[in-house]
């Protein structure tokens, strides 16, 4: 692979704070719904995969989502540094969008897959396929990230292309976290094994489009005034010297500790703790069985086979529970743009955060008969969750201008390699925490009923545990420097540096 090719003069284009249009906007973000069907998967059912599905202990489950992770994490800033120095015709940051379509779906399906090497042998195999999907998810999602900050100089533009992008990941989420456990057992004929495959070869066939679709219909706009390309050095000594982007790396690290230790306990949440008789009530009650039994008259009217949803009430409620979460989250990202435009980014999503975190908290205090006020919580905090969701990278896009704005030197690649380093550390810390916490307090998935110990330390990791990375984060937000006053004066200078450079 070259990446040097018809190399561009390093110059501004004219439409520098140009006005997306909706196709580009949704074309880019068909880009993060490809890339979030294996994130989304990776977050939700990365240790249940390896613990219930594959037949790897907790204990070696939480060493391969350790260590793996970790191996995974250090290789973004490298791949920032590889992005910010690609030059080709297509720019920058496209062609690896274009360059890691189908490697990214082929590594996927590998990492879900489970050939029978024994117990070393599985260990080895599952290792070595995390490792090489975080290595290929950086590659693609690294510059994905930073291509939305090229796109377009204008932060209000900007604000509205996170929204639509967040609206795609919140689909990508709804398929994950709702209706993956009935795909597995629709294309596995009830085997959870060959669902995952199965499944995961869908998502690969999916994104591959996806990702091209993106490239097709996405124009990098912005590039640095200097004509120098800067040392690596240089771009790293910027970083450290660059307090938002510490303060955003800290942040991201701990909103993906909660995101991934919360998501990837609930089910153990609703099928240790929460008790299934009532569970199975408040389906009754909500009319969710009749629509099921209702939609399976449809199905069989017009001769189709009926739709094979989970029998069992934990798992139908835990896919109802995700459902109205992402709905309200969807909701909440329709709030985001207007209230970050009038108050800046900084203070609504740090107001929000520590909102949601309140209805995460919330968990440690309810019985496992309160069904209701379990849904409730979660609709809450979905709906004050859903406004930080397009604010934290429309955030990292900030910082990068305030390094160029500072500095009068512009990385994007390795500003947004933040973002996804902080993203693998906080899966890595939160997805090792799941399946350190269940070994800890003796989970045993050949047992029908986990003991007493076992069960409040599902609901306490869900709960207490859950929400101390996002009230941590709240606490960093007041030392990220750049509020809306701030956010207007950069703007406004970059765009009188790029005129008089036209």
């Amino acid at each position: 692979m070259t990446l040097s090719v018809a190399q561009p003069k390093d110059t501004i284009l004219p439409t520098y704070s140009h006005k997306l249009s909706v196709i580009e906007k949704v074309g880019y973000s068909l880009g993060d719904l490809a890339a979030n069907l294996i994130f989304q998967t990776l977050l939700t059912f990365l240790a249940f995969f390896y613990t219930d599905v594959y037949g790897i202990s907790a204990g070696k489950a939480t060493a391969i989502i350790a260590f793996g992770g970790l191996f995974g994490a250090f290789f973004t800033p490298v791949m920032g540094i590889i992005a910010d120095r690609t030059q080709t015709r297509w720019g920058k940051f496209r062609p690896w969008i274009l360059w890691t379509s189908i490697p990214f779906g082929a590594v996927a399906l590998l990492a879900f897959s489970t050939p029978n090497f024994g117990d070393n042998g599985k260990v080895i195999y599952a290792f070595v396929t995390y490792i090489a999907l975080l290595m290929i998810y950086a590659a693609n999602n690294l510059p994905y990230s930073a291509l939305s900050g090229v796109l377009t100089s204008s932060m209000t533009e900007r604000n509205s292309l996170s929204s639509y992008r967040f609206v795609a990941v919140m689909v990508a989420q709804f398929v994950i976290q709702v209706l993956l456990l009935p795909l597995v057992l629709i294309l596995g004929d009830g085997d959870k094994a060959t669902g995952f495959h199965n499944t995961m070869l869908l998502f690969s066939i999916v994104g591959t489009i996806f990702f091209l679709i993106t490239f097709a219909t996405t124009k990098e706009r912005i590039l640095p005034v200097s004509t120098k390309r800067n040392a690596i050095l240089v771009d790293v000594t910027d970083l450290f010297k660059n307090m938002p982007w510490v303060i955003m790396l800290l942040v991201t690290i701990l909103i993906f500790i909660t995101l991934a230790l919360k998501g990837g306990m609930y089910i153990y949440y609703f099928e240790n703790y929460l008790n299934e008789a009532q569970l199975a009530l408040f389906l009754q009650n909500i009319g969710f069985n009749d629509l099921i039994t209702n939609l399976n008259h449809v199905l069989n009217s017009l001769g189709l086979s009926s739709f094979k949803w989970p029998k069992d009430a934990p798992t139908s409620a835990f896919s109802v529970f995700n459902g109205v979460g992402i709905i309200m989250m969807i909701v909440g990202i329709g709030f985001s743009k207007k209230l970050a435009d009038t108050f800046g980014k900084r203070n609504v999503f740090g107001s929000a955060l520590f909102l949601s975190t309140l209805f995460v908290l919330v968990f440690k205090f309810l019985s496992a008969n309160s069904i209701g006020l379990v849904f409730l919580s979660q609709i809450l905090h979905g709906f004050f969750y859903g406004i930080t969701i397009p604010l934290l990278w429309a955030m990292i896009a900030d910082v990068a201008d305030y390094s160029e704005w500072k500095n009068n030197r512009r990385a994007t690649a390795i500003i947004f390699s933040a973002m996804i380093l902080g993203l693998k550390v906080g899966l890595t810390i939160g997805g090792s925490l799941v399946a350190g916490l269940l070994a800890h307090y003796g989970y045993d998935a050949s047992l029908h009923v986990q003991n007493a110990d076992t069960i409040e330390g599902i609901k306490t990791a869900v709960s207490l545990f859950a929400s101390l990375p996002f009230f941590l984060a709240v606490g960093c937000l007041a030392f990220y420097g750049i509020n809306k006053q701030v956010e207007n004066q950069i703007e406004e200078d970059l765009n009188a540096r790029r005129r008089s450079a036209q």
